[in-house]
């Protein structure tokens, strides 16, 4: 099957079948232990986190004053669209990969291979830049009980420090963030034990952070003043500060917080009912994680002036606005649990995007061996969980966020793209869910309105943040632009070298065709 595509097209193109992809899903060897529950859960927990504790004062702040709450829906509408793809393609095939299985099904092995290694900035490295916010908080608090945390071990390698002008510039420092490599370590070791432990502990984690946001928003509105509110969204000062175009590049900010969703589908192989369960899981996370998010930016802006929540911490300015002290450590506690499974959820994401690369032959199947006993992908995500912890104790979140919002809006066009493609060749093909909304031919390609709009959301967020890194660059601040065609030259390097050689997929090598019977030993690689 392999051969024969290699024979009819170029050697980048080559695609998996769906029907391969469907018997993969019956011998990928993961546990099936997450309901519709549990996959709720899943979502809540790593999109309640970043975008609300650390992100909401900032865009407040810098581009879209109160604002903010229309740039929430924004994000939300985008990532809505592009759900409703997601949700689509992990029922018609519920495996481990996500977004990166689908492009190998659609799009060919070079398209999944761009998609695997926009994952890893959508995973690995937003875990790491979370990690820098959630030391904030915990620093903050161990404090509060007496225990102080030198700088040099609670701040990153690489500081960004505000200018007169408002712009960042990047320096190092002698620092190395431990708190936030610490934090990073025990989330893999957590993930290393079992998926289905970790998602009681997310569970009770994500419990605590939205009950805690509740209070926070039922104390908060008897501090509200209106006044905060007027002007709604405040007249442009020139570029992406304020006015329509700040809200837009607000939007492109939090679009960041919302990466939880798409997680939800990197669960497929270890969802109880994939078919039912996948999509409930990734609608109701967006729609109960975005009301959340509206309400808590209408409080934050009506209690605290818009220009001082430009701070790492700020529901704690606003609480601390309110004159409660208790009730600023319980906020405390809860950024902390929210950030916590934030960074367990992108982690987990993470090692198992590789494991499905890892057992195409991509990456080394390291990456794909499981533990005898846990039946989890143990020493890759040890060697990604170092890897993340290492990045954390290295790099600020300002420095990241934006290209994690790029890399994501990207991999959420691929995604809408591919159910097109995927309704084109396959119309007959069975389809648990549909994306909605209906669609139209042009010869035998199916377009459908859903999809296209969730391609013209993503180039809308995606906008303001390519013309940032191009602005900036023009103004000698060429970091950003750097570190994104370095991180894109490592993936090109990893792919040529590496992947390109060892793809079974171009070698014949279906995953029930080798090793010893339905479980390839190799590509499984299961601890004897």
């Amino acid at each position: 099957m392999a051969e024969n595509s290699a024979r009819r097209g170029n050697r980048l193109f080559i695609k998996k079948s769906v029907d391969q992809i469907q018997r993969e899903a019956n011998t990928h060897a993961l546990k099936r232990t997450l309901g519709p529950v549990n996959l709720v859960f899943l979502g809540i927990g790593c999109i309640i986190g970043a975008g609300i504790y650390v992100m909401t004062g900032n865009a407040a702040a810098n581009f879209a004053g109160p604002g903010v709450m229309l740039s929430f829906v924004i994000a939300g509408v985008a990532c809505a669209l592009a759900g409703l793809c997601y949700a689509e393609l992990s029922s018609t095939m519920p495996v481990a990969g996500s977004a990166y299985t689908y492009s190998y099904t659609t799009l060919g092995e070079v398209f999944a291979w761009v998609m695997g290694w926009l994952l890893v900035l959508e995973y690995g490295v937003a875990a790491a830049t979370v990690a820098a916010g959630w030391t904030g908080y915990a620093t903050s608090l161990l404090k509060d009980v007496g225990i102080i945390i030198p700088p040099h071990l609670s701040t990153s390698f690489i500081q960004s420090v505000a200018q007169p002008d408002g712009s960042l510039q990047f320096v190092t420092s002698h620092s190395f963030n431990l708190v936030g490599a610490a934090g990073i370590l025990l989330v893999t070791g957590l993930l290393v034990i079992g998926v289905s432990e970790s998602a009681t502990v997310n569970n009770v984690i994500v419990l605590v952070k939205v009950g805690i946001l509740l209070l926070f928003l039922g104390f908060g509105v008897f501090y509200i003043n209106t006044a905060n509110w007027h002007p709604f969204i405040p007249p442009n000062q020139g570029g992406f500060t304020y006015g329509l175009p700040g809200v837009f590049r607000a939007a492109s900010v939090i679009f960041f917080a919302y990466v939880g969703f798409e997680a939800v589908s990197t669960a497929a192989a270890e969802a109880k009912n994939p078919q039912r369960d996948i999509p409930v899981g990734i609608l109701g996370s967006l729609v109960v994680c975005t009301l959340i998010y509206m309400a808590v930016a209408a409080v934050l802006t009506g209690v605290v002036p818009f220009k001082q929540l430009g701070v790492p911490e700020p529901i704690a300015v606003a609480v601390d606005a309110m004159h409660l002290p208790w009730f600023a450590k319980l906020i405390k506690i809860g950024a902390i649990a929210g950030l916590s499974s934030v960074m367990l959820i992108l982690t987990y994401g993470q090692t198992r995007v590789f494991f499905a690369m890892a057992r195409d032959g991509l990456l080394p199947s390291v990456f794909a061996r499981l533990h005898k006993k846990f039946r989890t992908p143990w020493i890759g995500t040890l060697l990604l969980g170092s890897a993340i912890a290492v990045a954390a104790g290295l790099l600020p979140i300002t420095i990241l966020g934006d290209l994690v919002s790029l890399g994501t809006a990207t991999a959420f066009a691929i995604v809408c793209i591919s159910v097109m493609y995927l309704r084109s060749q396959r119309p007959d093909l069975e389809r648990p869910f549909k994306v909605p909304g209906g669609g139209f031919w042009i010869g035998k390609a199916w377009i459908g309105v859903v999809p296209v709009l969730g391609i013209l959301a993503c180039g809308v967020l995606a906008y303001p943040l390519i013309a940032d890194i191009i602005i900036k660059a023009t103004h000698g601040d060429a970091i950003p632009a750097i570190l994104l065609c370095s991180y894109l030259a490592i993936g090109a390097v990893i792919y040529l070298s590496y992947g390109l050689w060892n793809s079974r997929l171009a070698k014949g090598l279906d995953i029930l065709e080798v090793g010893q019977g339905p479980v390839d030993a190799i590509a499984h690689g299961v601890e004897k």
